[in-house]
């Protein structure tokens, strides 16, 4: 598709907002070797696109500007690069493009073949572009960082998941219900009845004192802690945790890479550990089927137009949702 033109959002400089995105005509890119072209049918906003889009991961990302954002994309392959053999042009899939180049709020976008897996026809797009990001980082916490066995076979284990209303934390407690876990979630008074339909047996108000305090109703111990939340101190955490407790950070700043640097030369028992993100295909591979099997459900906040993305870019800067944002060419 090589001198074809094509719509798609973009982004001139970092530390604006909305008004600095702009809906208009931009090459279509061409695969590499490795990459494939797909024709994107939804796109998944999600908290990191507008953390990217403020300048707060410079230099790392944006890699540079003008910026397509948006790395959450589900569609048909229309083209792919010579080294591909995954996936062929008519194949339905879904797609991490990156976060150092983004391209997802676009007609078409290009994604690593390695980070492109078959979406199967029970799933729709909208509920594709859902799972990636958001999926994975749950999916990581929990099993490869907490060591949950999802099947079931584990042993009996309390699971805090903070700021339950975050996309990550909608995934966690489902997930954790799989590995046979007591989830407890914290969320906004305006999502306890979403928090508890997913799963969670005992939801708590985040803006109470005993959801600023995380204590458990039935006065539990937390085995884990999924913390989706804002950066909390290690003293309002240390009191409700078991004797082994595990906080795993999907949202780390500084001050939670200084408490594990400082709990490992302590030899704590409890820790607070930074939990980032490693996109891996074979997982959201697996993702995408407990989604098809009716297993886990994407939750969906809201739709758009890809031709109107301000008023989708505000409210996902706002981090007031329950679910996913998405954005329909």
């Amino acid at each position: 598709m090589a001198g074809k033109l094509m719509h798609a959002v973009r982004y001139t400089n970092c530390g604006e907002g909305p008004s600095d995105l702009k809906y208009l005509e931009v090459p279509v890119p061409t695969p590499k070797e490795d990459e494939v072209l797909i024709k994107v049918e939804a796109a998944c906003l999600s908290p990191s696109d507008w953390v990217i889009q403020q300048g707060c991961l410079k230099p790392l990302f944006p890699r540079e500007l003008p910026q397509i954002p948006g790395t959450n994309v589900a569609g048909e392959v229309v083209d792919v690069g010579s080294g591909v053999k995954n996936v062929k042009a008519g194949d339905k899939v879904i797609a991490i493009t990156g976060y150092a180049n983004g391209g997802g709020l676009a007609e078409f976008a290009v994604a690593k073949a390695n980070l492109t897996v078959i979406r199967p026809l029970e799933v729709s797009a909208a509920e594709g572009a859902s799972i990636p990001e958001s999926g994975l980082m749950a999916h990581q916490a929990l099993t490869d960082s907490a060591g949950l066995k999802l099947d079931g076979t584990g042993e009996p284990t309390n699971i805090l998941i903070t700021n339950a209303s975050d996309c990550v934390g909608n995934f966690a407690i489902q997930l954790a219900k799989l590995g046979n876990a007591h989830v407890t979630a914290t969320c906004a008074p305006e999502h306890i009845d979403l928090a508890k339909s997913l799963g969670a047996d005992e939801v708590v108000d985040q803006t109470t004192p005993g959801g600023q305090a995380l204590e458990s109703p039935s006065g539990k111990k937390y085995d884990i802690v999924i913390h989706c939340g804002e950066p909390t101190s290690w003293s309002t955490f240390e009191p409700h945790l078991a004797s082994n407790g595990k906080i795993f950070d999907v949202k780390p700043s500084l001050s939670s890479i200084k408490d594990y640097t400082l709990k490992k030369l302590t030899f704590s028992k409890k820790l607070l550990i930074p939990v980032l993100l490693n996109f891996k295909a074979e997982n959201m591979d697996f993702l995408v089927k407990l989604v098809k099997e009716g297993k886990v459900k994407t939750v969906i906040d809201s739709k758009y137009s890809l031709s109107n993305p301000e008023d989708a870019w505000a409210k996902n800067a706002e981090n007031k949702i329950f679910g996913k944002i998405i954005l329909e060419p």
